[in-house]
């Protein structure tokens, strides 16, 4: 019997698919034009505090008055969010249903996500009701690799560090969490983690 009997998900890019380019790809005429817009003006780092609670509506007036030339494309980044969402990732999805039809785990989230926008998740994916808790960075205004975040999860869902597996795609809140005594799977494709899973619990996932 495995010595684990705790399961906690990342969600996006482990399993939902979410990427701005699927909006920002006919918004622009150049690939360049579309990855500077990325990677200088609506940043990870500036959708990032939304995932710790800053409203939309304040983030995208700081940045409409930054860079007025730019407020079409600026407003469109959650004025089309759900346009952003590629859908499940199923065959991480997949794993997720074998292990809760296991019946031996807790299987709970943690995820950055704006609060703003994850209902419309709950909404559209089934399989977010599956798990035994799920906590939203941005109704915590907390995000990771903030370890607060993570002990804040292991109270309210009374996990007991020593017998959880932690899986994320983000290599900082992976190294957070394993400072933390969290066993954790750095996420890079489903059939990876399946192996890495399967071979911490002992359980059949293919």
């Amino acid at each position: 019997m495995s010595q684990f009997d705790t399961i906690i998900f990342d969600l996006g890019a482990v399993l939902i698919d979410w990427n701005p380019r699927y909006v920002y790809k006919e918004m622009f005429v150049t690939e360049d034009a579309m990855e500077y817009f990325l990677r200088d003006i609506c940043t990870s780092h500036w959708n990032e505090q939304q995932d710790a609670g800053r409203l939309f509506a304040d983030a995208t007036m700081q940045l409409v008055e930054e860079y007025p030339q730019y407020k079409k494309e600026i407003q469109a980044y959650y004025g089309r969010w759900v346009d952003m969402l590629g859908g499940p990732i199923h065959a991480t999805v997949d794993m997720f249903s074998k292990l809760k039809a296991s019946n031996r785990f807790k299987i709970v989230a943690l995820t950055n996500w704006s609060a703003e926008s994850f209902p419309i998740a709950l909404s559209m994916y089934d399989f977010l009701h599956w798990f035994d808790g799920i906590l939203v960075s941005g109704a915590e205004n907390l995000k990771k690799p903030d370890p607060a975040i993570f002990e804040i999860l292991l109270s309210r869902y009374e996990v007991d560090r020593s017998k959880a597996i932690f899986i994320d795609d983000n290599r900082h809140n992976y190294e957070a969490a394993t400072r933390l005594g969290i066993k954790s799977i750095h996420f890079l494709n489903p059939d990876q983690c399946r192996i890495e899973l399967t071979e911490l619990l002992g359980l059949d996932l293919t």
